[in-house]
């Protein structure tokens, strides 16, 4: 069986971090870690983490050394990973039980190191504590494949969904951004001729719409993207225009969800 990796930043999240690391625990897949790094939350998030600890040897916390911000608290998670996978999800997330085991299934038959699921969007206030079944009809789907070409238009990759493959790739980091590193990673990935595959299953549930979530705020990430086309992917100035066309299309299109 192979071992799988969970990375999860952690800032102020103590209201929704139970459920997502329940959710991870509790996966019929039982041969994992969860590599939890505290971003030097105030709100006892880390005394949450430390009890799971305590109960659970799968789950290994680690504090940041001083805020970094989620890219850089993935990376520090990453760089403990021990996993033949490395599987990503947010403190205010959650898995359905079965989404490891099924996507490892996939994973071994669908000829790419890149893979993810579609997902569930629930509300804010979702409970997080009924995850063995369908919580409301709100899919975002996964498209079957996709290429770098097709991801510079849009982010189709769910980072709550991802999963890459460490053992063929290596450990890759994401870069140091303020904001859409797992965009960057999965662009990074591509770039080698890697075309991402989906299981079109919804196998994750994530909270629209939460203050502070690292999504909540749609407009911000223009000029986020706007850097990664151009700095990251050294994109020409018409090149950047005509994907940032795209993506704010997309973007437009995927809040209607």
């Amino acid at each position: 069986m192979p071992l799988v990796s969970v990375v999860m930043p952690v800032y102020n999240s103590a209201v929704t971090l139970g459920s997502s690391i329940r959710s991870v625990l509790t996966q019929s897949h039982e041969d994992l870690e969860i590599l939890v790094t505290d971003d030097a939350s105030s709100d006892g998030s880390m005394d949450m983490l430390m009890d799971f600890a305590g109960q659970d040897s799968r789950v290994l916390p680690e504090a940041a050394p001083e805020r970094g911000g989620a890219g850089r608290a993935r990376n520090l998670a990453i760089e403990r990973a021990r996993g033949d996978y490395i599987a990503f999800l947010d403190s205010d997330d959650m898995w359905l039980r079965d989404k490891l085991e099924r996507q490892l299934d996939f994973a071994a038959t669908a000829d790419t190191l890149l893979t993810f699921t579609s997902s569930f969007k629930v509300d804010a206030e979702y409970d997080g504590e009924s995850t063995d079944f369908v919580p409301n009809g709100r899919v975002v789907e996964a498209p079957k494949h996709v290429d770098y070409r097709a991801m510079l238009v849009q982010d189709h990759i769910g980072a709550l969904t991802a999963m890459y493959d460490r053992s063929v790739l290596g450990t890759r980091l994401m870069p140091e951004m303020p904001k859409r590193q797992d965009y960057a990673l999965w662009l990074s990935i591509m770039r080698d001729g890697i075309e991402a595959r989906a299981l079109s299953e919804p196998l994750a549930l994530y909270r629209a719409g939460r203050a502070g979530s690292l999504s909540s705020n749609k407009m911000s990430l223009v000029r986020y993207n706007w850097s990664l086309y151009r700095e990251h992917e050294r994109l020409s100035v018409p090149q950047s225009t005509r994907a940032l066309a795209g993506a704010a299309w997309h973007s437009a299109r995927k809040s209607r969800i």
